[in-house]
């Protein structure tokens, strides 16, 4: 997972990617992973969007739709108040496919509610008000304390130990001085209490709100000392687990999503 935060300007994006070249066999030489930036009038610069050229030897539109899904959830998109504008002709050229595997994409990604078309403006990334992460995370809380649960009865022993590794490089040094990768340590952590589940079907419906409770996790991390407040509760969890103390490890990871909904109804006005 890169640390760096990605995001895709409004408007024209540049530098543009070479285009690609014909190949004496007929095929198409793929360009290299393009990075877009452009500044919009009166908003703070942005940094890039990372996309990889696809193999044209594979469904194009399933390559497309895999390829955006992940850059848009990788994208910082609570970062600045401006919404991310995703640019169809500069996304083939970084693709390096035709617009009609991108603009299928874009469907699927607009029907799952990752993306909204606006008449006469194009198409943006979703973003959330405040009352919407709220509830996202009041749901992210009850699906993930059940997931602690299940956790203590099915983890092997040696899967929910490993929950401990996360969090080594930080034991002796503050979370605070790391805080790229301690945010990213703590957002793998809460993927592997579900994934310690056993559950697919729990994985799947937070699918969709994992691009934004995960992005309020990144922005809120480094605020407020709440670093250095949550590997501490990440121990007390793991600790639970471990004792396959199941009514415990619910009510902790329960609370600690919690305080993290509340801390975005105290300070986070800026989703307004």
């Amino acid at each position: 997972m890169s640390h760096a935060a990605r995001r895709l300007p409004q408007a024209m994006l540049s530098p543009r990617p070479k285009p690609a070249e014909p190949l004496q066999d007929g095929g198409i030489a793929q360009p290299a992973a393009t990075s877009f930036a452009a500044p919009v009038a009166g908003a703070p610069p942005l940094s890039s969007l990372r996309l990889q050229p696809l193999n044209t030897n594979v469904s194009l539109r399933e390559q497309a739709y895999t390829a955006l899904k992940q850059a848009i959830m990788d994208a910082d998109i609570y970062a600045h108040r401006e919404e991310i504008r995703l640019d169809e002709r500069q996304l083939s050229q970084a693709l390096g496919v035709s617009r009609t595997p991108i603009r299928e994409a874009m469907s699927l990604l607009e029907q799952e509610g990752f993306l909204r078309t606006v008449p006469r403006r194009g198409v943006f990334i979703v973003r959330k008000t405040k009352k919407q992460i709220i509830e996202m995370i009041e749901m992210w809380a009850a699906l993930e304390s059940m997931a602690a649960r299940l956790s203590t009865l099915n983890a092997a022993d040696q899967d929910i130990a490993s929950l401990r590794h996360m969090f080594d490089e930080f034991l002796s040094e503050a979370p605070a001085e790391h805080i790229s990768e301690y945010s990213d340590a703590n957002i793998a952590f809460h993927q592997a209490i579900i994934r310690l589940s056993g559950s697919h079907l729990m994985g799947k419906t937070l699918e969709n709100l994992f691009i934004h409770v995960r992005a309020i996790r990144r922005l809120t991390i480094s605020q407020s000392d709440r670093a250095a407040r949550s590997i501490i509760d990440h121990m007390q969890i793991i600790e639970a687990l471990e004792r396959r103390d199941t009514e415990l490890a619910e009510r902790l990871v329960r609370e600690h999503s919690l305080n993290l909904a509340r801390y975005v109804e105290k300070y986070c006005d800026f989703l307004d």
